[in-house]
C-alpha cells in the first residue's frame, strides 16, 4: 500500500506522490471510475495565447514526446494499469487532442475495454489562433469506456437528460475553459474545468463512489468528486502540483465557498441562470 502524501482529515481525498504506473502496482483496491488527463506530447517549444500574451506551450519534461513507439508503450503501461484497478462495472475517461487521443483509442481496444462515447468537448471561450493559417483550436476529446464488454456500467441517464432541458444530451458538450475563480488557490498549465469534471462524475458514478485520477495534477477531479459526495485518490510525480492540490481541497473545506463553487457549477452546467433544475450536486 502506497504512502500518502496529503489526506483529508475525513478520509475523502488522498494525494499519492509518484508514478503511476509503478504506485498502481502497490495499490490493492479498485475504483468505481477513473478520469485521465494525460500528457499530451505538445511540449515541442511551439507557442500559444492566453490571457491576452503570447506564451509558450511547453508545460515541462512530462508532456515531451519520447516518439511515437515510446509514447505508445507509455499509453499501453498506464492504460493496463489502471484497468487493473477498476471494478468490473468501472468507467474510464481520457480526456485529449487529436495529439494523443487516436493512440490512445487504439490501445484501449487493444487491451479490451470498450468504449462507449467520444465526447467532443467545445469550448465557449478558446483562445484565438495567432498564425490565421488554419482553424481556431476549439475543441478537445473525452473518451468514455467501461473496463469490461459484457458487465453493464452505470449511467444517470435521468440526471443527464434533466440537466439537458429535458431532452437526452448529446455527445457535444458546449462549456467553458477554467474560470478566474478556479484559479485562487494557483493553476495547473492544462488545468480543466469544474463544471467539466462534475458532469462526467454525475453521469457515471453514485454518491460515495472511489475516483481515481492518475495524472491528477491540480486534483480538478478531486474537488468536483468531493463537492458532488464522492471520494478521491490522486496521483502526481510533481511536488508543486501535489501542493497546489491540496491547498485547494483545504479551500472547500470553509463552507461557504464550497456552497459558492456548487452553485457556478450548476449554473454553468444547466446553461441559464437557474439553480433549481434538479442540479443539486
Amino acid at each position: 500500500m502506497p504512502t500518502s502524501w496529503y489526506k483529508s482529515e475525513n478520509g475523502d481525498f488522498t494525494l499519492s506522490q509518484g508514478n503511476c504506473i509503478e504506485l498502481l502496482s502497490e495499490f490493492p483496491f479498485e475504483f468505481d471510475m477513473i478520469f485521465a488527463d494525460p500528457p499530451y506530447f505538445l511540449s515541442n517549444g511551439g507557442i500559444s495565447y492566453q490571457s491576452g500574451q503570447i506564451v509558450s506551450v511547453n508545460k515541462g519534461d512530462w508532456d515531451r514526446s519520447r516518439g511515437a513507439e515510446a509514447d505508445h508503450q507509455f499509453n499501453m503501461d498506464w492504460l493496463s494499469a489502471c484497468r487493473d484497478h477498476l471494478k468490473p462495472n468501472g468507467t474510464i475517461w481520457i480526456s485529449g487532442t487529436y495529439h494523443n487521443i487516436f493512440d490512445i483509442a487504439n490501445c484501449l481496444t487493444a487491451l479490451g475495454y470498450k468504449i462507449l462515447n467520444v465526447i467532443t468537448w467545445a469550448k465557449t471561450n478558446p483562445p484565438p489562433n495567432i498564425s490565421c493559417r488554419y482553424f481556431t483550436y476549439s475543441s478537445e476529446f473525452v473518451i468514455w469506456a467501461r473496463k469490461l464488454a459484457k458487465v453493464p456500467h452505470y449511467y444517470n441517464y435521468e440526471l443527464m437528460k434533466a440537466m439537458n432541458q429535458d431532452k437526452q444530451m448529446t455527445d457535444v458538450w458546449r462549456l467553458p475553459a477554467i474560470g478566474r475563480w478556479e484559479k485562487s488557490c494557483g493553476k495547473h498549465p492544462t488545468q480543466k474545468p469544474l463544471p467539466l469534471l462534475t458532469r462526467i462524475i454525475l453521469a457515471s458514478t453514485e454518491p460515495g463512489a472511489w475516483v481515481l485520477d492518475p495524472f491528477t495534477g491540480s486534483s480538478t477531479t478531486g474537488i468536483a468528486a468531493n463537492l458532488a459526495g464522492r471520494r478521491f485518490l490522486g496521483i502526481d510525480q510533481e511536488q508543486a502540483y501535489l501542493e497546489l492540490s491540496r491547498r485547494r481541497r483545504i479551500e472547500i473545506e470553509n463552507i461557504h465557498i464550497a456552497e459558492d463553487y456548487r452553485s457556478r457549477i450548476s449554473r454553468t452546467l444547466s446553461g441559464i441562470a437557474k439553480e433549481n433544475e434538479g442540479l443539486t450536486l
